[in-house]
């Protein structure tokens, strides 16, 4: 795999891209809008360059309750497309799992997929195993088959109108969070954002206060704090998506949470390193275990404790 770099807008960098392709490139894979929440405003020029090399365009489908029922992967030159069901269609993903999720394809792509595939004929359902140019069988066939009905109990019971407004609801909500945000925590890349947006705590390291630190005194103020130090690209990060579900008097409420936060990091920043202090857990020590763990991993050491255990007196 060949890393693609972002442009000082945070978006793909034709540049770059072009200096990659060759004939050797089977296939660039990107999500639209991406992980920083801005939209690929080139997503044309990119198919366009990748088709010309021989390659195919790969739709990471992580962000598509930006616009599901708005736009479509296939008119921007995608040629694959998988579609992630938790968050945009509402199955658990938390500790890694499970995972499920559907991969669309471009007509020319169809021989190739993975076999048995389900067929309808006269009113019948059949697995259809004459396949000759198929990639074989894929894992387990039915996959987390549970999650795959939770998705389309939800689906059917949104319809195409309210997957559509779901949509729209996740970027108006996200917009509305980042408006209330500027001034307050640092914001990288200017303009709208999609479904999410990436701040960063990098104006408050004066103060000796960290991405972390603003994470923990969300949990203070019973909030789940949002992903840190990611992506990577954005120096201490904080990625907030609100999607659809949240009201508006949470994300005011999370907004003023996040506004008491920073001036408590200007004020008193030995208080919000104690943080958060009301729950059953306080601040763990994430850098002792990464070291443990890492020394388990390298042979340093012997196993690491990844559970509780109680000791019998």
């Amino acid at each position: 795999m060949v890393e693609v770099r972002s442009g000082r807008d945070g978006r793909i960098s034709l540049a770059d891209l072009e200096s990659k392709l060759s004939p050797r490139v089977a296939a660039l894979m990107l999500t639209n809008p991406n992980t920083l929440g801005l939209f690929e405003r080139e997503i044309l020029d990119v198919a366009e360059m990748v088709h010309a090399t021989g390659a195919m365009l790969y739709y990471d489908g992580a962000n598509l309750n930006a616009f599901m029922g708005v736009a479509r992967p296939g008119d921007m030159g995608f040629d694959a497309v998988h579609m992630n069901l938790h968050k945009t269609f509402t199955t658990p993903h938390g500790g890694g799992g499970p995972g499920a999720g559907p991969v669309g394809v471009k007509a020319e792509l169809i021989p190739f997929l993975p076999h048995p595939t389900v067929e309808k004929s006269n009113g019948h359902y059949t697995l259809d195993f004459k396949r000759p140019k198929s990639i074989g069988r894929v894992r387990s066939f039915y996959g987390n088959f549970g999650m795959l009905v939770r998705a389309y109990t939800y689906i059917l019971a949104m319809g195409g109108d309210g997957l559509t407004q779901a949509s729209l609801d996740a970027v108006l909500s996200a917009n509305y969070l980042r408006k209330q945000v500027e001034g307050v925590l640092d914001l990288p890349h200017g303009g709208p954002c999609m479904h999410e947006f990436v701040a960063s705590a990098h104006n408050l390291a004066p103060q000796g206060v960290k991405a972390l630190d603003v994470a923990k005194g969300l949990l203070e103020r019973d909030f789940y704090a949002p992903t840190v130090y990611f992506p990577l690209v954005v120096p201490e990060a904080i990625m907030v998506e609100p999607t659809e579900t949240e009201s508006k008097a949470t994300l005011d409420a999370f907004a003023s949470a996040l506004k008491e936060i920073v001036e408590q990091a200007r004020t008193n920043p030995a208080a919000l390193h104690a943080e958060p202090h009301s729950l059953p857990v306080g601040r763990l020590d994430e850098v002792g275990t990464a070291r443990r763990i890492t020394a388990y991993l390298t042979g340093q050491s012997e196993d690491p404790v990844l559970r509780w255990k109680r000791v019998r007196k």
